[in-house]
């Protein structure tokens, strides 16, 4: 059976693919930073009763070392790694003006590091394979820019240049490489904002809403699959209409 990992997926979007992924028949390596993500959290219960395999690796995928040592485990234990979906990622925001180094360095590292680290471990085992799906989790920041996200918006467009690159460097080896960039998506975050965010934020896009997390995992599905065999070095918004 075919297997998926999935940085970042203790919860919220990564967590969603990872579901997705096993409703399409892969076995799942789960990842996030710490144990704790994982307590009083049912979603490696809720992935096994899919019928497929599910383990929980833990990994600071900001870590070179870490990342290597983490590839190598879910090879080992899943015989291959089929399908790699770069999605862990924080926000330090803040004005440029008044944005710290560690704020900017922090966020570099754990989004747009991560992705080197990971894809070039997880790249060669696909290499050997001749067979491999790579999705990274980029962000319309990332192709339009935001204001007081100058470190977040940096890591998104970088990721979008990693991924054309990736996808010209593996195609040949029967690997894909894309890249989905969310918009506005409901997650505890959204949940906090004040009604009059909400609404400035709902206003800006032609759907009126919100998009679901689970509305990131069908588009994540769809690039993992046989479908997708002849779609690489893609960016595809999944913003409602963000930005027309």
């Amino acid at each position: 059976m075919a297997a998926a990992l999935i940085t970042g997926s203790a919860r919220g979007i990564g967590a969603a693919i990872a579901l997705r992924l096993a409703e399409d028949g892969f076995d799942i390596a789960l990842n996030d930073i710490s144990q704790e993500m994982f307590e009083n959290n049912d979603i490696a219960d809720k992935i096994k009763a899919k019928g497929v395999q599910c383990e929980i690796f833990i990994c600071d995928v900001s870590d070179h070392a870490q990342c290597e040592s983490t590839v190598k485990a879910v090879k080992a234990r899943f015989g291959s790694i089929d399908v790699l979906v770069n999605n862990a990622g924080i926000t330090r925001d803040g004005l440029m003006a008044r944005m710290s180094e560690e704020q900017f360095d922090s966020v570099i590292a754990v989004n747009q590091k991560s992705v080197f680290n990971m894809t070039k471990f997880a790249g060669s085992v696909m290499m050997r394979q001749k067979s491999g799906r790579i999705i990274n989790l980029s962000s319309v920041a990332g192709v339009y820019g935001n204001p007081g996200q100058i470190n977040y918006s940096a890591s998104k467009a970088a990721i979008i240049g990693m991924t054309k690159t990736v996808a010209k460097e593996l195609g040949s080896r029967g690997i894909t490489c894309n890249a989905v960039a969310p918009g506005f998506i409901k997650t505890p975050m959204t949940d906090k904002l004040t009604d009059a965010q909400r609404e400035a934020m709902i206003n800006q896009i032609a759907m009126k809403r919100y998009g679901e997390v689970e509305e990131i995992a069908g588009v994540v599905s769809f690039l993992a699959s046989k479908d997708a065999s002849y779609v690489t070095g893609q960016v595809i918004e999944i913003s409602g209409g963000l930005m027309m």
